[in-house]
């Protein structure tokens, strides 16, 4: 038995590394510590060979957003608050901003599942575009401080964590698991910070 464990670590380091590194982010992220851009950006260099490496192209593809994002999002939270360049507070998203939102997530949506039905060999293509479109805008809106994304990660990460378990990813499906039940609690302490 100890022996199996061993070698599972030893085969699985990249993903147990990831998804440890995730946590530390997603524990930050309900903080609201602008350290968790960086453990995101780490956590989402792993990401990409686990991604790579299982066939989750549009996971994959986000994992090199989720770089830019962390950058863009460290940023935001530093020096967004505009009126006075000061850290970004938490709001709720317009009404405005929501159906913008809606039309781009249809659009990023379509191009995901014809990248992934047409150009690759995914075997999910419409699940993964899925996950991969919400996961574009929720991060998005993580890097605004919308309280609205946790909503998005609640469904993303459900999603995701089907496919996951589906792809015998078990280490990457129970951050996800963990990433679920925690996006409820960094609703209810976001909304409280408002």
């Amino acid at each position: 038995m100890v022996m199996l464990v061993q070698n599972y670590i030893i085969s699985h380091w990249i993903e147990i590394v990831g998804a440890i590194l995730s946590l530390v982010y997603l524990y930050l992220s309900i903080k609201q510590k602008i350290s968790l851009w960086f453990f995101g950006f780490l956590s989402s260099a792993f990401y990409i060979v686990v991604f790579f490496q299982t066939k989750f192209y549009a996971d994959m593809s986000l994992q090199f957003y989720y770089l830019f994002i962390s950058v863009y999002g460290w940023f935001e939270w530093k020096y967004g608050n505009v009126e006075n360049k000061s850290e970004l507070p938490v709001s709720k998203i317009s009404t405005a901003l929501l159906i913008r939102l809606g039309w781009v997530s249809a659009l990023i949506y379509i191009v995901y599942y014809l990248i992934l039905s047409k150009l690759t060999d995914s075997t999910i293509p419409k699940a993964d575009s899925l996950v991969g479109m919400l996961s574009v805008v929720g991060t998005w809106m993580l890097a605004r401080k919308l309280l609205e994304n946790w909503i998005v990660w609640i469904i993303a990460d459900g999603i995701a964590t089907g496919l996951f378990i589906f792809k015998g990813l078990y280490p990457t499906a129970t951050l996800f698991v963990i990433y679920t039940a925690m996006a409820f609690v960094g609703y209810r302490q976001w909304k409280r910070s408002i």
